[in-house]
């Protein structure tokens, strides 16, 4: 067996898990979160666990029965929790802003990138840090964690962090190894 899709999911007061044809449906405070359950797999659904089951095992099998359980587990998380991502712009001149449901940002390109936010999620801007160099964060918050995933992704390719003075967006917590700059020659 797994030793992810094997391990029970515990489903907290106040959180609804429900299941039709295959359609799993996790309801909560926060919202409400749906995953198609792949062939092969099935749920045992009890008061306060859950536990995903698999038909054979075969190496696909096998795959989805972690895969289901984590995304499962991940919906739980979601509708009680919710998850977030935190970025950092570093530079000077680099900026963002929220203008009603749309972030904008300026990294020293020709133009402000502007970024019209999906459903479900929600940004955060800080003001700016006066640090060396000047540094702001930007909070992206929801329920589901691959769209907050995504949503941080398509916001730091527009700069990534580049390796010889760490100008660019990043990820809190994220290193950028520094390359020297070069040499004169003797």
């Amino acid at each position: 067996m797994s030793r992810i899709g094997k391990v029970p999911i515990v489903i907290p007061e106040g959180i609804k898990v429900t299941l039709e044809d295959r359609r799993v449906t996790v309801e909560g405070p926060k919202g409400s979160l749906g995953h198609e359950l792949p062939e092969g797999m099935s749920l045992e659904i009890d008061d306060s666990h859950v536990l995903v089951k698999r038909a054979t095992d075969s190496k696909r099998g096998k795959s989805l029965h972690g895969l289901t359980r984590t995304l499962l587990a991940n919906s739980v998380t979601g509708v009680t929790e919710g998850f977030k991502k935190t970025l950092q712009i570093v530079g000077t001149g680099y900026r963002a802003e929220m203008v009603g449901e749309v972030l904008s940002v300026e990294v020293q390109l020709s133009h402000k990138v502007v970024f019209s936010l999906p459903e479900g999620i929600t940004v955060a801007v800080g003001s700016p840090k006066g640090t060396k160099p000047p540094t702001q964060d930007i909070i992206i918050s929801g329920i589901d964690k691959q769209l907050v995933g995504d949503v941080a992704a398509k916001i730091r390719s527009v700069r990534p962090p580049e390796p010889y003075k760490g100008k660019g967006i990043r990820y809190a917590g994220e290193v950028v190894r520094h390359k020297a700059g070069k040499t004169v020659g003797a």
